[in-house]
């Protein structure tokens, strides 16, 4: 059983998906394209929700993330405690800069009317409330990530807990709308999505922050995809396959780049330019507030410009970055030598992380105030 609209093999024929396919296999050295078994297992994530959370039947939000606390499925099998602390460690690393990188590379998701629909029914990410639930966001990738942060009782195990009963509800909520979809989206918040999501926080990122000096080994970046797969977990994430390696991570990215319809239309291009729009500065605020907004949102931009591709940046009719589209590059000579300098004396390692933990908090802080996240779903439709 797979959506109507996971097109991967109709579209594998097409020139642009066979331009793609050729060259990466000249640029890897192996086939991009993965097995048919593991095409068909995703495609049937997409009707794959979180039947051991749904099979508590707690009515309450609260009460659901109270049970699930209670760790009633254990540990898996997979877990390596210190492949996760190496890879929350190397999250760490890149500071608000990888949060900048992942709100933007959402966007590309939003052409799919899997991952654009929950957002725009609920209104969630949409509008005035863009700003705000990416600061959760924000606050929640901080949390999991911080030393220990996934211990019993610690604020990132909880925040994951939270989120995976929010999660409940809302696809519970969603699957009962006039407008959703079933044959052509599969279930809301599939583990199809939920794995894009997870490789859109450990394995993209361990590619495209090298392009602003970062450098992070593939041991790294495999390390990351460990940690966000245990997040995951927590989260209700438990898909059919997880790549645990570089090359299956590749093929997936590849699939997950052929398959799209790209048939969200205008709800996509909303989420989109609510994200880009969502640091704008306040009109009507003092002079040093607007500048620092204005800052704000140039850099927003920016790093949409730099990390989305040309063709998705226009069709959503996103505002002109100017040089902004230069200025995650910027900073690549003083990062380059930093990391070096730390892989050259091991000792520096500790205080870089000290130093992006500060920078990370900072950033959550200065957006954010001291609000602090609810995770709480939405409790009307926006239609």
């Amino acid at each position: 059983m797979r959506p109507s609209e996971f097109r991967y093999e109709e579209n594998l024929n097409k020139p642009w998906a066979r331009a793609l396919r050729a060259s990466a296999k000249v640029a890897l050295g192996f086939d991009p394209a993965p097995p048919a078994d593991v095409v068909e297992a995703f495609a049937s994530m997409y009707y794959d929700g979180d039947p051991a959370a749904e099979a508590i039947g707690v009515r309450d939000r609260n009460a659901l993330a109270r049970a699930l606390e209670q760790d009633v499925e254990g540990e898996p099998e997979w877990l390596d405690e210190a492949m996760v602390e190496h890879g929350a460690r190397v999250f760490r690393r890149y500071g608000p800069d990888v949060f900048r990188f992942a709100g933007s590379i959402t966007l590309q998701g939003y052409a799919e009317s899997s991952v654009a629909k929950p957002l725009a029914l609920t209104g969630a990410y949409a509008g005035a409330s863009s700003r705000r639930r990416f600061l959760e966001t924000v606050a929640f990738w901080i949390a999991v990530s911080e030393p220990g942060g996934l211990l019993p009782g610690a604020p990132g195990r909880t925040a994951a807990l939270r989120v995976r009963a929010m999660h409940v509800f809302v696809r519970q909520r969603l699957l009962a709308h006039s407008e959703w979809r079933r044959d052509a989206w599969g279930v809301p918040i599939s583990q199809a999505d939920a794995l894009m999501t997870l490789m859109g926080g450990s394995f993209l990122p361990g590619l495209a922050m090298k392009s602003m000096g970062y450098r992070p080994t593939n041991a790294d970046i495999e390390a990351m995809m460990h940690f966000w797969r245990y997040v995951g977990h927590l989260m209700g994430v438990r898909p059919r396959f997880y790549p645990t390696s570089m090359k299956d991570a590749w093929r997936l990215m590849f699939m997950g780049a052929v398959k799209g319809s790209g048939l969200s239309g205008e709800d996509g291009r909303h989420l989109c330019q609510s994200y880009v729009r969502a640091f704008e500065p306040d009109p009507q605020a003092p002079l040093p507030a607007r500048l620092r907004g204005a800052l704000s949102s140039g850099i927003h931009r920016g790093y949409a410009r730099f990390f989305l591709p040309p063709w998705t940046y226009r069709k959503n009719g996103l505002p002109p970055a100017g040089l902004w589209a230069l200025y995650p590059a910027l900073g690549f000579p003083v990062v380059f030598g930093a990391e070096t300098l730390r892989r050259i004396f091991p000792p520096l390692d500790e205080v870089a992380d000290r130093v992006a933990r500060r920078r990370r908090l900072r950033f959550y802080r200065h957006h954010a105030g001291e609000r602090e996240p609810e995770y709480r779903p939405t409790e009307t439709f926006t239609r």
